[in-house]
């Protein structure tokens, strides 16, 4: 006897009977019902994994059952079919905790696929060891991160497409691969892209692959990144990059979920997890037209915000501990510990880099400080309004994070000495450093003289 039941509801006999005969062949146990509340009545009496609905059915739609099972004490993975073409439907059915959706005619070998995907997910249901594992690596107590904690867990049992949003160095693709490894996708690759680091020209053959011959310089067959998260998840990091032209070609693919290669005549089918990722403001790109409003709407089924490190100062604390604790074990010295000023003034800190950012203001300060505690001045944090909310943000199309930092500091800088008729010492009085840490940052900034 099998040890896995599905609930198959559609009120075509047709239809039923084929999803029947193809989850019987891959030794899954079936019950059927034609409609909303003989699905309801079953969900009652029978300990099912997984459930496939129609959309449309005679006493409702498959919008309620997808409610009905997300309300269980443990929900099952549901998949939801639709009308061919319809996916507006598809998207609201995983907005809701859909686990997938296949469209009409059925694809047996789509289904199959699916179904497999769906039971693998009912056996690895999220465990304490996996909480506590998650806890450890996405640092901070605060409520925005258990909160993100709790979704990234939520999360990992769909498998529907996620936007990440958040500013530059807030942990956009660690949020990615804790999607995929606590997902049922962990075993297979997890494929990172920086979409803004391929070159125009090459991002149909990198995403798609190519056959042999099909351009200039193809001298074999390449498998493109579709291909490469075969299985798994393919993550794109600054999708916001995207020409026109290829955002048209990765609509196609992850709504049919097939791709075709440069030069080959025949799609080919994929099966990945879609996440995706930017520091841009995706839906204000939409309204100017520079990203198609269909395909951000299709990648951003769930939108997952990772707020900036300045509206979680609460996580400071941890976060400096653990990355003092990394650095110091990879350079073989005594974990420092941060004196109070330091402490206080990393905490008020604006940090446009986030986390990112922390990192390096610490791996800074460990090779300026004298070997007993981390002070204020060997932070070296800018010193001006770039320690409150209200600074400019970051914007790394118009320079590296290290020379937006400098440009303030220098500005601060040349403020308070004008203020203080060229005086140093008093300059530096105003702007709370040490002398030492003030002529430091004269000579670094160029402004010695």
């Amino acid at each position: 006897m099998s040890k896995h039941l599905a609930l198959i509801v559609d009120d075509e006999p047709d239809i039923r009977e084929l999803l029947e005969i193809t989850l019987n062949r891959m030794s899954i146990q079936t019950l059927c019902a034609e409609n909303v509340a003989c699905a309801k009545a079953l969900l009652k009496q029978h300990p099912f994994d997984l459930c496939l609905t129609d959309m449309r059915l005679p006493d409702g739609d498959g919008l309620e059952l997808v409610d009905t099972i997300q309300a269980m004490p443990t929900p099952i993975p549901v998949a939801v079919i639709t009308a061919h073409g319809n996916m507006d439907t598809a998207i609201l059915a995983m907005k809701k905790g859909a686990f997938d959706f296949i469209s009409k005619p059925v694809d047996l070998s789509a289904l199959r696929q699916l179904v497999s995907n769906a039971l693998q997910l009912a056996s690895t249901d999220a465990t304490p060891t996996k909480d506590r594992r998650i806890r450890h690596i996405l640092l901070g107590e605060s409520v925005a991160m258990r909160e993100l904690r709790s979704k990234i867990a939520k999360l990992a049992r769909s498998q529907a497409p996620v936007y990440i949003s958040g500013e530059s160095g807030s942990g956009k693709e660690l949020v990615a691969r804790l999607i995929h490894q606590q997902s049922s996708r962990s075993d297979q690759p997890f494929v990172a892209i920086n979409c803004g680091a391929i070159p125009h020209e090459l991002m149909e053959s990198e995403f798609f692959g190519h056959k042999k011959g099909s351009f200039t310089g193809a001298v074999n067959d390449k498998k493109g990144l579709f291909q490469a998260a075969e299985g798994g998840t393919l993550f794109l990091d600054e999708i916001a990059d995207l020409p026109q032209s290829l955002q048209v070609k990765l609509l196609r693919a992850i709504q049919e979920k097939k791709i075709r290669p440069v030069g080959e005549h025949q799609e080919i089918p994929v099966n990945i997890r879609l996440l995706s990722a930017t520091h841009r403001n995706l839906a204000a790109m939409v309204q100017d037209g520079s990203f198609r409003q269909d395909l951000y709407y299709r990648i951003n089924v769930i939108d997952l915000h990772i707020q900036p490190l300045r509206e979680r100062s609460d996580d400071i604390p941890i976060l400096i501990d653990h990355t003092l604790a990394k650095l110091s074990a990879a350079t073989a010295i005594i974990k420092p510990s941060l004196s109070t000023p330091a402490l206080a003034a990393l905490q008020r800190y604006h940090f446009p880099g986030n986390v990112r950012e922390l990192e390096n203001i610490l791996e800074r300060a460990l090779a300026l400080y004298d070997g007993k505690k981390i002070e204020l001045s060997d932070l070296n944090l800018p010193v001006t309004s770039g320690n409150t909310p209200d600074s400019p943000e970051y914007d790394p199309a118009k320079g590296s994070l290290e020379d937006y930092l400098e440009d303030i500091e220098r500005k601060a800088i040349a403020v308070a000495l004008e203020e203080n008729r060229w005086n140093k010492t008093a300059a530096a009085k105003q702007l709370g450093l040490s002398f030492r840490s003030f002529r430091y940052r004269l000579k670094k900034l160029n402004l010695d003289n």
